[in-house]
């Protein structure tokens, strides 16, 4: 698949045990500034240990993601933060990264649309509802608590994404539970 600069090649960076990032398209080192800016253009890469091989692609995103952060520029929010945290090891880490796929590239598709209008803040705002609705929606699924809480609200029948994303996490979670329980059926017989 070809990629929004026309380049269809995956970069590979080796990772060098002192840290240094080495692009081999280009034969050169380079910063996790570079990196940023390859990401931000669309281009796609791989960062590789050059003594292992091992992907560590995820790990250096992250890292940028941090730089970022500290630096000031903060995108997260700090409640965004804390949730995710508390995320990792419970049942939703599964969901999770699906989910925060589909409402960034949902994000991404909404940008243009914001280029375009002549408020973009009014759309900006529209859409950021909408995605913390279906984060909350999501995150409901997941904590009995917030469930039980949310069982007299109506749903938002103009927002059909949305309710069509929470039957999905409903069902996932019903299959879930149906599973854990012919565990607990196999497990008792023995």
């Amino acid at each position: 698949m070809a990629k929004p600069n026309g380049s269809s090649q995956t970069i590979i960076i080796k990772k060098y045990a002192n840290r240094r990032l080495y692009d081999t398209s280009t034969s050169s080192y380079v910063t996790l500034d570079h990196l940023s800016e390859l990401v931000r253009e669309g281009r796609d890469f791989e960062v590789r240990d050059a003594k292992t091989g091992d992907d560590l692609t995820r790990q250096v995103l992250t890292q940028i993601i941090f730089e970022q952060e500290t630096k000031g520029n903060g995108a997260l929010p700090l409640n965004f933060l804390r949730q995710l945290i508390g995320f990792y090891g419970g049942g939703a880490q599964t969901f999770l990264p699906a989910f925060l796929d589909m409402s960034m590239n949902s994000f991404a598709d909404s940008q243009q649309e914001w280029r375009k209008a002549a408020n973009p803040m009014s759309l900006f705002e529209k859409q950021a509802k909408r995605n913390m609705a279906m984060f909350e929606q999501g995150m409901k699924m997941f904590m009995p608590t917030l469930n039980k809480a949310s069982q007299n609200e109506k749903p938002n029948p103009a927002n059909a994404m949305m309710d069509f994303q929470a039957e999905a996490l409903a069902t996932m979670q019903a299959q879930m539970q149906a599973i854990q329980d012919q565990l607990k059926d196999l497990a008792s017989k023995d």
